[in-house]
């Protein structure tokens, strides 16, 4: 199972989000290449960065703390996964360019599946380098910073993309994103269920016992986000929980 700490960009700085509502943000006095750096010296191998202004307009905002992040992570032997504002097959492209090693595309893929699938077709962007962002609320997909609520749920999108060889699937329990009340252990064990992609659980992680339920239930990889910022979690204690299972 894969860690992957987190780091979410709006207007430069290191910020979360309760319930992905923008109006209540938490910025923390720490700059995106020294949480990098943090990550890695507790071991981490992966990063996950979510660009909040791109997930909100659709436009790339944060390129160039990216393009830095991933020049210093391919340096240290990390990967770095990037979601937020993936609108088209040229911005898929353009990340992995600047070196991220895998792209989250969420409200695109959620709103226009076709153009989704025909990017699953591309023979010039390999499937292992395409994440399926599904973020719900009551287990019905939310786009475009998750302001908007869809009819389809996660399960039925997870079905979908079974069998597609892509990298994963990451789940965002709305509800609990930023919150610290727990994974919904439930809701990700019936996504993992639906599909033969590795998940990655999001949202809500509190503690050690969060990364032990989601190795149980089969997991592929888990985000840590406001639980590394408010020190609820020891990055290094994680690693090592990981490893030793």
């Amino acid at each position: 199972m894969e860690l992957l700490p987190a780091i979410d960009l709006r207007n430069g700085c290191v910020v979360r989000l309760e319930k992905g509502d923008y109006a209540k943000q938490t910025t923390y006095e720490v700059s995106p290449l020294a949480t990098a750096e943090k990550y890695v010296s507790a071991g981490a191998k992966w990063i996950h960065i979510v660009d909040l202004d791109a997930a909100l307009t659709g436009e790339l905002t944060n390129t160039q703390i990216i393009r830095d992040v991933c020049k210093f992570a391919a340096a240290n032997d990390m990967k770095v996964e990037n979601g937020g504002g993936i609108r088209d097959t040229r911005r898929v492209k353009m990340l992995l360019d600047m070196g991220v090693r895998r792209v989250v595309v969420g409200s695109t893929a959620m709103k226009n599946f076709p153009w989704f699938a025909e990017l699953m077709n591309d023979a010039s962007i390999p499937n292992e380098c395409i994440a399926l962002g599904l973020d719900a609320r009551d287990g019905k997909v939310a786009a475009q910073g998750w302001t908007q609520q869809l009819d389809i749920t996660a399960v039925e999108l997870a079905r979908r993309v079974s069998g597609s060889g892509l990298g994963a699937i990451v789940y965002t329990d709305i509800a609990r994103d930023g919150m610290l009340q727990g994974v919904n252990i439930e809701s990700t064990a019936d996504v993992i269920a639906a599909t033969n992609v590795p998940v990655i659980a999001s949202g809500g992680v509190a503690g050690l016992d969060d990364i032990r339920k989601c190795l149980a239930i089969g997991c592929g990889g888990v985000i840590l986000g406001k639980a590394l910022y408010e020190g609820k979690i020891n990055l290094a204690d994680a690693v090592k929980l990981v490893k030793e299972k």
